[in-house]
């Protein structure tokens, strides 16, 4: 019976023209290229300007001496920070001293004589009247007593010219501010308007000077008639957040040199973290510009004929998009036309793509606009 079965099955075998073929499984699709993506998002991105600034002082004071002199005491030390009207120097008053007693006893002396001389005069009044004295008498007690009011009213400027001079032998702070180096201590000679004494420099508030092109100039003056024009300052090397304060003007004409304008922006500055003769990056947020579509600055590529960027579509396969680009702020470009809000774009890998690639995306472990490896700023937020 097994012999009938086998040479059944054989038969049919050859029958059919060999082996039955096995089924061929569907070769595996090839894997696409990884890549990071993040979608276009609408949000509010400031309008910033953007430039090197430097920090000026608004009021630097020589101190120097009005007078020859010797200096008999020095009240403060090197880099003091002091206030307007604070004690710096003292010089050697002495003889000013005796030259503002004697001035004072003067007009004592000639107040003394006016008043007597006032008296000689009421008392001559009603006898010339009555002519018990002569006309002349009486007008000759009257003009003394002219001559020395008029003697008294100069011994007076005398004496306010004399305690004149005399403050001018203690020096005192012009403002508030620092010192430099003092160069003239007790005991050194000075003569008037010669060698300053040590440098004051206002440190609060004090400027932050830059200079912006041209063009700017109307979106300055459109963004000021608005309200205070806020200018932040970021100190390279400093930890600490960025300080904040606003234009305080621009200047009256532009450089016809360079093309540019010239502004300062006034800081509190109470901490003195911006020195005189620091160099800071200035920022001046003009306005704010809402439902701007922004992608990552490197989703952008440059070719010749224009920007473009890599959209994701739905089969997970890359299509080449030529956009038109606006300005780039914290990390953020506009993209004013070619793409719209929610497409997803590559924002690496883009060098191994072209259009119709296929691509396995990757969503980035940092949020729009912010590198691996550095603070983000929330998205949507304007900054």
């Amino acid at each position: 019976m097994k012999r009938v079965i086998l040479a059944t099955t054989f038969i049919m075998v050859l029958a059919t023209g060999g082996v039955p073929a096995l089924a061929q499984a569907p070769a595996p699709a090839a894997p696409g290229e990884p890549v990071l993506v993040t979608p276009a998002v609408r949000q509010t991105v400031p309008l910033r300007l953007e430039a090197i600034a430097n920090v000026q002082s608004i009021s630097s004071v020589a101190i120097k001496s009005r007078l020859d002199a010797q200096i008999s005491a020095t009240k403060v030390h090197d880099g003091q920070y002091v206030k307007a009207g604070d004690v710096l120097f003292e010089l050697d008053a002495r003889a000013a001293e005796a030259q503002t007693r004697q001035a004072e006893g003067q007009l004592a002396r000639d107040k003394a004589q006016l008043a007597y001389a006032q008296l000689e005069v009421k008392r001559f009044a009603p006898l010339a009247e009555k002519s018990y004295v002569s006309r002349e008498q009486f007008e000759q007690a009257e003009s003394t007593a002219a001559s020395l009011a008029a003697a008294v009213q100069a011994d007076q400027a005398a004496v306010e010219n004399a305690k004149v001079l005399l403050s001018y032998y203690t020096i005192r702070a012009p403002i508030d501010g620092r010192l430099g180096t003092i160069a003239l201590k007790t005991g050194n000679n000075v003569k008037a308007n010669d060698v300053p004494f040590a440098t004051l420099t206002q440190l609060q508030p004090i400027y932050v000077s830059f200079s912006v092109p041209q063009r700017e100039l109307a979106a300055i003056r459109a963004a000021m008639s608005q309200g205070p024009v806020p200018v932040t300052a970021v100190i390279a090397g400093d930890n600490g957040p960025p300080l904040t304060g606003q234009i305080a003007y621009f200047e009256n004409s532009v450089d016809a040199g360079t093309s540019t304008l010239s502004l300062k922006a006034l800081f509190p500055n109470g901490d003195e973290r911006l020195w005189p003769g620091q160099f800071v990056n200035a920022s001046v947020l003009l306005r704010q510009e809402p439902d701007q579509i922004v992608v990552p600055q490197n989703a952008i590529q440059i070719g010749q004929q224009s920007a473009y960027l890599f959209v994701v579509k739905d089969d997970n396969t890359a299509q080449y998009r030529p956009v038109t680009v606006g300005r780039t702020v914290d990390g953020k470009t506009i993209v004013t036309s070619g793409l719209d809000a929610g497409e997803r774009v590559v924002i690496d890998g883009q060098l191994r793509l072209h259009d119709g690639s296929r691509i396995t995306p990757r969503e980035p472990p940092y949020p729009l606009g912010s590198p691996p490896g550095f603070p983000a700023a929330k998205s949507g937020s304007a900054s």
